[in-house]
């Protein structure tokens, strides 16, 4: 997977077209933070088709905003189809992953528990 960073500055007080942020790759998962603190993140990132990421955990939860196109978010065994403008919460130290069905873009916003 491929991570670019950017300073969250750049979009501070500024109307931003958040699915131009982040450009898609044939063949690979592409990420860009654009916020980065010890409190949480959020990154964006742009799946070409059948890309994904496998089974994993993480110890707080996720909110996962589908931008553009198609993917299917597994969580704890359980298959949820998503499109544009759909969005899911994987709950904290549950198993989840995600795959394109076709190119999407997602936004993941990860708040950890203080």
């Amino acid at each position: 997977m491929e991570k670019e960073s950017l300073s969250d500055k750049s979009l501070l007080a500024k109307a931003a077209d958040i699915a131009a942020l982040v450009d898609y790759q044939g063949g690979a998962v592409v990420s860009r933070t654009i916020i980065e603190r010890t409190t949480g993140t959020v990154t964006l990132f742009a799946f070409d088709k059948r890309q994904g990421l496998s089974e994993h955990t993480a110890p707080f939860d996720a909110l996962v905003y589908v931008i553009d196109g198609e993917a299917i978010v597994t969580i704890s065994g359980r298959s949820i189809p998503m499109k544009a403008g759909e969005a899911t919460i994987m709950p904290a130290n549950k198993p989840h992953a995600l795959k394109a069905v076709d190119r999407f873009k997602m936004m993941l916003v990860m708040i950890k528990d203080g």
